[in-house]
């Protein structure tokens, strides 16, 4: 089976060799999805020290901001929010972030429920508290 590299023009740059989105047959694997914006340096929710090391972080802003860059791949991908069929997530700080993390899910996924999982983990590769990792349906569901 074939598969087509998708890519959008309004997420943000990948930091390393890999597209945006990959379609095998009726499925679309997201890569990596982290809150960072297109042609920024800046990262929303996070303030970083001159070595890059992170000061602050507002997980409420980068929740939203991963949420807006998974759909704009999805759209771009000729795909949509409501195909969303699997939402892996990462977090670097489950005890502080998971609680405002579920409830701003909540509000996104409420009338898509996809399978989720959520795991901590120790460090993702750009300064971020959270990235996803997403499957998704082609076409209408």
């Amino acid at each position: 089976m074939s598969s087509i590299e998708l890519n959008s023009q309004q997420a943000p740059e990948p930091v390393g060799l890999y597209p945006h989105a990959r379609q095998v047959g009726d499925l679309l694997f997201l890569s990596g999805v982290g809150p960072r914006e297109r042609g920024k340096k800046e990262i929303p929710g996070v303030t970083i020290d001159s070595e890059g090391k992170i000061t602050a972080y507002d997980i409420e802003a980068q929740c939203h901001s991963v949420f807006k860059n998974v759909r704009l791949i999805l759209e771009a991908s000729g795909s949509s929010w409501e195909n969303l069929v699997d939402v892996t997530v990462f977090l670097t700080n489950m005890d502080d972030d998971f609680k405002t993390y579920n409830r701003i899910y909540a509000e996104y996924f409420k009338d898509n429920r996809p399978c989720r999982t959520t795991v901590e983990i120790n460090k993702l590769p750009t300064p971020i508290a959270i990235e996803l990792k997403c499957m998704a349906t082609m076409g209408s569901k």
